[in-house]
């Protein structure tokens, strides 16, 4: 499957009726909510002796991009253009791959 595919494919399951503002606020608060439920997870491994639980943090990253598909959606760009220009950004400030220096010094 590819991005865009499943960005089309989540959208299946957005309750209908809901306006531009009421899509992004959904995308934005479910975003946080679902990645504080990850780093909850990574929390509890390393902080109170739970074993690491990959099928839960699997299905927390299912959850954050399907609230990322929804922003995407609702902002009428496909989540492969999103990709893209988050690897273009990426190529640019680090050219030769990530290094601390270009890091400290970075522009942008």
């Amino acid at each position: 499957m590819n991005a865009d595919e499943y960005q089309r494919l989540a959208m299946r399951t957005l309750a209908a009726g809901l306006s531009p503002q009421e899509r992004l606020t959904n995308a934005a608060l479910g975003l946080n909510g679902e990645a504080g439920e990850f780093a909850d997870t990574v929390k509890k491994h390393l902080f109170h002796g739970h074993p690491l639980d990959r099928e839960a943090l699997i299905k927390e990253l299912g959850d954050v991009l399907w609230y990322v598909a929804l922003a995407c959606d609702t902002l009428d760009i496909s989540l492969g253009a999103v990709m893209a220009a988050n690897i273009e950004k990426l190529r640019r400030r680090y050219p030769e791959g990530f290094s601390s220096e270009r890091s400290q010094q970075r522009s942008e």
